[in-house]
């Protein structure tokens, strides 16, 4: 032990980076789950202490490489235990690290100041070290899982990622320069202002890394809500013209009886058969109009089935829209068209043309109205975050149409449930009845 500081034992490094990771594997959506998780955390802490206690007396030359090793292996911990991104898992096993070396720090400041000894294993010392730990962690889980989203993905990015680094780097080369040599404007010479000059950066530090954690989730969720609410917006708008297409269908309709008149005067047969071909087509558009007592609903539905009929989808369905009467017109548009969008979107995927089927019910159900959208799919659907798996590139823009139908039904106290049984999707909301 140095006259002018004490170096913190190894295996409480290991130990408080353990426990840092452990506070971010409890927030993060799991990869690891039942009884394997804790078996590999406690082989992951094996491993942990037995590197760092293994290059405890490297020369100082190489305690920089080693550190960084360390890191390394909480990154991989992170990331073999839970469900993100390798640029995820480097950004909290950055944050991890960061908070590793506060604790650490500060407890071995308080360790020193209450109990003035070298020996962490006494009684008081054993007490204390559970009641630093203890407190820390918690405060720092505590604060983390605030600001954590649901499913637990940021979708943290390259530049994300390397400004976090960044700052790491930053507060360990600073927190950590009088180890290396106490010849610098920085560095402190006795115990006491090592460990005041460590405890108060790395505070620092932490603190910059939870802002800017903090700034990184509500840019996500400013992202999420204007993605939503253009959502909302493009459905209304849908609906809107949808509502003047239907009506000059109607038009057509009309238009219909007057051909007919014509059939019956022509003697030409070649002409006569090209106006039955023509009434036909018109027929079949028109056959599209659903009338399920709700005017909105009812353009929803037909604008959609004449959507599938070009696109050879079957779509059927049994609805009574005046269940959904005392419902604003946007959160029909929300609800029918992310619905019906989201299953003719998979149905164009399926080759066979047969199989491509949609079915849609709204009925009332025990004082509550249900919806349920039901479509064909081939292959294995998976589910993350009660969200099918996308195939898309863009994957952090993957889901609004289905978040935006969860916030309109909580509008109303409802709920969403999806399920997935036998080559088909379902989707069912479930809505107390409007009053």
């Amino acid at each position: 032990m140095s006259e002018f500081f004490p170096e913190i034992p190894r295996i409480l490094t290991a130990l408080t980076e353990w426990m840092a990771c452990l506070v971010y594997v409890l927030i993060l959506k799991k990869k690891i789950k039942g009884f394997r998780l804790p078996l590999f955390l406690v082989g992951a802490l094996v491993i942990q202490a037995s590197f760092l206690m293994a290059t405890g007396n490297l020369d100082i030359f190489f305690w920089v490489p080693s550190m960084i090793v360390a890191i390394l292996l909480m990154i991989l911990l992170i990331h073999q235990t839970t469900d993100v991104s390798l640029y995820e898992a480097g950004y909290f096993g950055i944050k991890a690290f960061v908070a590793a070396e506060l604790v650490a720090s500060f407890h071995w400041q308080v360790h020193y100041y209450l109990i003035r000894e070298d020996n962490v294993y006494s009684l008081a010392g054993m007490s204390l070290l559970i009641l630093v730990y203890g407190l820390s962690f918690f405060l720092i889980w505590f604060l983390e899982k605030r600001h954590m989203p649901e499913e637990g993905k940021l979708y943290i990015k390259a530049r994300e990622f390397w400004s976090t680094a960044t700052i790491g780097f930053a507060v360990f080369f600073i927190s950590n320069l009088s180890f290396v040599s106490i010849r610098t404007p920085f560095s402190g010479q006795y115990a006491a202002e090592i460990l005041n000059i460590r405890t108060l950066v790395d505070l620092g530090g932490f603190a910059i890394l939870f802002a800017y954690h903090v700034q990184i989730n509500e840019l996500r969720v400013k992202h999420e809500l204007e993605a939503m609410q253009n959502i909302f917006q493009n459905q209304y708008t849908q609906y809107q013209q949808s509502k003047e297409s239907i009506e000059l269908i109607n038009y057509k309709y009309h238009d219909l009886k007057n051909q007919l008149i014509a059939i019956k005067a022509e003697t030409d047969p070649e002409k006569r058969e090209a106006y039955i071909d023509d009434m036909q087509s018109g027929i079949k558009t028109f056959e599209a109009q659903h009338k399920t007592g709700n005017q909105v609903v009812d353009t929803m539905l037909t604008t959609k089935h004449m959507y599938c009929i070009k696109n050879n989808i079957t779509l059927t369905s049994v609805a009574d829209g005046h269940l959904l009467d005392k419902m604003d017109v946007a959160d029909i548009c929300t609800i029918f068209g992310n619905a019906l969008d989201n299953a003719i979107e998979y149905e164009m995927k399926v080759k066979d043309i047969e199989k491509r089927l949609i079915h849609l019910t709204l009925h009332e159900q025990n004082n509550f109205v249900l919806i349920q959208i039901e479509n064909y799919y081939e292959g294995n659907l998976e589910l993350a975050d009660a969200l099918p798996h996308t195939t898309k590139k863009d994957k952090q823009n993957h889901g609004y149409g289905l978040k935006s139908i969860r916030h309109t039904v909580q509008k109303y106290d409802g709920i969403v449930k999806l399920n997935h049984k036998n080559h088909w999707f379902q989707l069912t909301v479930l809505i107390p009845k409007l009053k």
